[in-house]
């Protein structure tokens, strides 16, 4: 099946699972330490 086929039915398709509502996860948090600290510790632990 050529590709431009393939691309013309992914944007077509409908899916039929219900989305989840991603509105509850947006917004802020609060920190009690820099984010460049958290981030920095969390990339140290890789090593």
């Amino acid at each position: 099946m050529p590709f431009d086929k393939v691309d013309e039915q992914i944007k077509t398709a409908k899916s039929t699972q219900k989305k989840p509502d991603m509105k509850r996860y947006a917004g802020t948090i609060k920190l009690k330490e820099d984010p460049m600290v958290i981030q920095k510790r969390m990339r140290d632990e890789w090593d």
